[in-house]
């Protein structure tokens, strides 16, 4: 993920997104990685890579920096466009592969953009619907078979792949924080307490500085329920 430095507005009009668009496909042919899932959302960017002749730091670089000089010199602005360092996680598995391909190519369904995935003209759920674009979509229809993952990729779901704001804590200090936001010494009474009344206790662990996915897997308490609380 690429996000815009406080949060702001990466891409300003269709030209923006076009441009990154660009700068995706001249860096795949210098780095040589392969694209499965790209998702452009206003303030940040999703992809789903894997890398080729360059490592992902120095591929992150390439992308981040060709944009910024272009963005800079369009808007007349200096400075950081991007904040901080890109944030990754690895895949390890097929079963995670096909979740986070879900999660990237739904965020604007998600998001209330578009009815369908494949309306939003700045994600690559198109190419697996219709094929072209850059995408590389032979791997994930290997894996389940063309309408079996089609299927797949229109099921609605609670997907959460790298919270888009992680945990401070280790889960012994996280379980330290609902014990104390819940009260009592008995750390099972209070996880159950959560699960009965998530509607009292889920906004004042998130607010303590809990994610979305660390609060779902201590407590056992879908994602979904954890996610629709009120901050």
């Amino acid at each position: 993920m690429l996000r815009g430095i406080n949060r702001q507005q990466i891409f300003l009009d269709q030209l923006d997104n076009q441009h990154f668009l660009e700068v995706l496909t001249e860096c795949r042919e210098i780095s040589k990685y392969h694209i499965y899932a790209y998702c452009f959302m206003g303030n940040h960017v999703h992809l789903l890579l894997r890398v080729g002749e360059e490592p992902l730091e120095q591929v992150m670089k390439r992308i981040g920096t060709r944009y910024a000089v272009w963005y800079n010199n369009k808007y007349a602005r200096a400075g950081h466009l991007f904040q901080d360092r890109y944030r990754s996680e690895a895949v390890k598995d097929d079963v995670y592969f096909l979740m986070v391909l879900r999660y990237i190519l739904n965020n604007p369904v998600k998001g209330g953009i578009c009815r369908k995935a494949e309306d939003y003209r700045w994600s690559s759920a198109a190419d697996y619907i219709t094929g072209g674009g850059i995408t590389e979509t032979a791997f994930a229809e290997g894996l389940l078979g063309r309408e079996a993952l089609l299927k797949y990729l229109k099921t609605p779901s609670d997907d959460i792949c790298m919270d888009d704001n992680p945990s401070r804590f280790r889960d012994s200090e996280a379980l330290e924080i609902i014990q104390d936001t819940v009260g009592g010494e008995d750390l099972a009474a209070c996880l159950k307490k959560i699960c009965n009344q998530p509607e009292r206790y889920v906004s004042r662990l998130r607010n303590a500085g809990l994610s979305i996915r660390q609060i779902s897997r201590l407590t056992g308490l879908s994602v979904g329920i954890v996610r629709k609380q009120p901050d």
